[in-house]
């Protein structure tokens, strides 16, 4: 039995060099597609620093929230106050802990938006330029 070729061992950029049309430049083409993938490369790592950024912060917060739910059962334990004023503590404890919820929540949405703003960013300059690119290569060619 014949063993098929691995298309995946190919060498794309000499199967597209040997591959001729007429009037079209390859290594204008090839060069085109370089630049794609090395600003998707780009646009796919400011993605992931993004998400890296995002999960170390998300590790902070929840280290702190363990550290002040510690902190504040030690404190409603170990007093000996009414039930009027743990209530009330707790009642304090629980509405800071829902503004640093919110608080956190924002800032985790700026942290991704931002990554997501920088990764289109990256990708629209690419594809204006590759616009250009062809408008020019057409140009040339009308000459």
């Amino acid at each position: 039995m014949a063993k098929l070729p691995n298309p995946f061992d190919t060498d794309v950029t000499k199967l597209m060099a040997e591959f001729k049309l007429p009037g079209v430049d390859m290594e204008t083409v090839l060069a085109t597609q370089r630049k794609n993938i090395e600003a998707l490369t780009k646009a796919n790592q400011l993605a992931i620093e993004g998400l890296q950024t995002v999960a170390r912060r998300q590790a902070e917060i929840l280290r702190a929230g363990f550290e002040e739910a510690s902190a504040l059962a030690r404190d409603l334990f170990q007093t000996k106050s009414s039930s009027e004023d743990r209530v009330a503590k707790q009642t304090e404890a629980t509405k800071t802990a829902l503004e640093k919820a919110f608080s956190n929540a924002r800032e985790l949405s700026e942290i991704v938006g931002k990554a997501q703003q920088e990764a289109f960013e990256i990708i629209n300059k690419r594809m204006t330029e590759s616009l250009d690119e062809v408008r020019d290569l057409v140009k040339k060619k009308g000459k």
